[in-house]
């Protein structure tokens, strides 16, 4: 057990006429593990002055120290003392502490030219650096240097199924997986923890269940197993059942702020507003003290649901009585939440009077309410903030200019469809996906013709377009902010991605199942409307998830209430 330094340990150590390497290495490490760096670097100094040779675990110390408080050039220093001093050059165990500081602190190039000039490698020294590949991003190296690793433990799969996961990239995470399995490799909670999370992204029932019953036979049922049960819960949210994942989280022995969060979150995404307000007034009861996730799902869930004075009250419990400070994205729910309720000039006067700095989500939160209530005054000022935060995110121009054109200030459109050439922006590829009913994951990309059932798929389109039209449906042009012909738009509209998935599910899903349809990107409002229509008119419950959260369509109507 390690304990941190104490007025005692540094009088002992005062006592000590010549203190030896481990005496003066040991106050050191005491120093660093309460973050005094600058102490611990003071005795280095003295042992330098006393001829007191350092040792191995002295730089090891000192190095998780500048990694602890992000110091890369005092970390630069030290590296360059194990050079001046001589002796450390074949040292693994301080070239491995080298490497991770300059991996934490982002100097992966540092750390590479360490790994590469060590004249031998343990696991340690592969494995610190396919991590800090994993976090920079960069996938393919980290893949290259484990295909190089030339045994391979339980510690470096996982860096690479999780990596994957954490990269969005979920098919090359199973692939991993099912490599790991293979292989006959050991899994422990963090490798399930990443491959569920893989899950959960591509939400598809199949890997739902496939790793469900993965997790039951290596012996980590959600029953006993707190932090399986917790990811479950949320890859069975995110694939579209929250009914599964409320049965995930029923069957917990033990439950933590984790699986509760995780709940929650689960009937926030799907409109359960109610639920999830029960749920989180249960935990507070039994003695289960919320966190900032926690009050993200609560929040987030009155805001679907326009509970106004339930989410007022919610967040001001948060300092008054859980002693949690709100951070950004609270401050993002609660602009949300009065957005959604019409309140746009107190939703406007938090987000210019809060005590952080408003990020994206603020003003991204606060521009989807003006497209709602058609108030292009407002509109412009969370733009014009946007555009100064995230640039080149198309879809915020192309709001701003479906506001204008509500709003009929054609000239305004214009304007910002000129931003948007000058720019060169183009907008993101549509995709959807969903799983056929033989388990099979089929992608759609919108304008795409080439699948081979294209000709059915767009009959089918045609007759639903034309029965939609008997009942008053008429396609909306603002979805489509590129200056084309009437005829272009509708042609565009007609092949966006959740219009090409869903005709392949009518093709092919048994109308007594539902229609689950996954999006990249958010859900236009001409296909939000069509597809309510098509719940109406085929009687079929079609559940489709976009980036913000969970339509369920049914009998011409949307758990949103046509709010998202």
């Amino acid at each position: 057990m390690e304990i941190p330094m104490d007025s005692y340990a540094k009088l002992v150590f005062s006592q000590v006429e010549n203190p030896n390497p481990f005496l003066c290495t040991a106050l050191i490490r005491g120093y660093c593990l309460q973050g005094l760096v600058k102490e611990s670097v003071f005795v280095y100094s003295e042992m330098r002055k006393k001829s007191v040779l350092p040792i191995s675990f002295t730089f090891s110390a000192l190095f998780k120290a500048c990694g602890v408080v992000n110091d890369v050039d005092l970390g630069r220093q030290i590296h360059g003392q194990t050079i001046l001093i001589g002796g450390f050059g074949f040292d693994l165990f301080v070239k491995n502490s080298l490497i991770e500081m300059y991996v934490k602190l982002g100097f992966l190039g540092c750390g590479r030219k360490v790994f590469d000039e060590l004249p031998e490698r343990d696991l340690i020294s592969w494995t610190e650096l396919i991590v800090g590949y994993v976090k920079a991003g960069d996938m393919e190296s980290a893949g290259e240097l484990f295909s190089e690793l030339p045994k391979k433990d339980m510690v470096a799969w996982t860096a690479m199924v999780t990596g994957y996961a954490q990269n969005a990239k979920p098919r090359e995470a199973l692939e991993f997986f099912e490599r790991m399995l293979n292989e006959g490799v050991e899994t422990d909670e963090v490798t399930l923890v990443g491959v569920i999370s893989a899950c959960a992204q591509l939400g598809a029932a199949k890997y739902a269940n496939w790793i469900r019953d993965i997790v039951e036979n290596l012996g980590f049922s959600p029953t006993r197993c707190v932090v399986v049960g917790s990811a479950l819960i949320d890859m069975y949210s995110k694939c579209g059942s929250v009914e599964d994942a409320y049965k995930a989280f029923k069957v917990m022995e033990e439950k933590n702020v984790f699986s509760y969060s995780s709940m929650i979150a689960g009937f926030a995404m799907h409109g359960y507003a109610y639920a999830a307000l029960e749920l989180f007034h249960e935990m507070v009861k039994i003695g289960i003290k919320p966190n900032k996730v926690t009050f993200i799902g609560v929040l987030t869930a009155c805001s679907h649901s326009r509970m106004v004075e339930q989410g007022r009250q919610i967040f001001e419990s948060m300092e008054e009585k859980f002693g949690i400070s709100p951070g950004v994205d609270h401050y993002s729910c609660m602009v949300d939440l009065l957005g959604r309720a019409g309140c746009l000039e107190e939703a406007l006067n938090l987000a210019e009077t809060m005590p952080l700095e408003p990020n994206g989500g603020v003003w991204g939160a606060l521009l989807g309410a003006c497209r709602t209530y058609s108030n292009p005054d407002i509109a412009q000022i969370a733009a014009n903030h946007l555009f100064e935060l995230e640039p080149n995110a198309i879809g915020n121009y192309i709001l701003l200019s479906n506001i204008y054109a509500s709003a009929g200030q054609w000239n305004d459109v214009l304007m910002v469809r000129k931003m948007m050439r000058e720019k060169g922006l183009r907008k993101n590829p549509g995709c959807s996906w969903l799983e056929t009913k033989k388990g099979v994951i089929q992608e759609f990309f919108a304008g795409d013709m080439s699948h081979p059932r294209y000709g059915e798929m767009k009959q089918v389109l045609e007759d639903l377009l034309n029965r939609l039209k008997a009942i008053g449906y008429q396609p909306n042009m603002n979805s489509i902010a590129y200056d084309v012909s009437d005829e272009e738009k509708r042609r565009i509209l007609i092949t966006h991605s959740e219009k090409l998935a869903l005709a392949f599910g009518l093709l092919d899903i048994n109308a007594d199942f539902p229609i689950r349809i996954m999006k990249n990107i958010r859900m236009c409002e001409d296909c939000h409307s069509f597809i309510c229509g098509v719940s109406q008119i085929t009687r079929r419950v079609i559940i489709v998830r976009d980036n913000l959260r969970f339509h369920h369509f049914h009998d011409g109507k949307c758990s949103c209430g046509n709010f998202w």
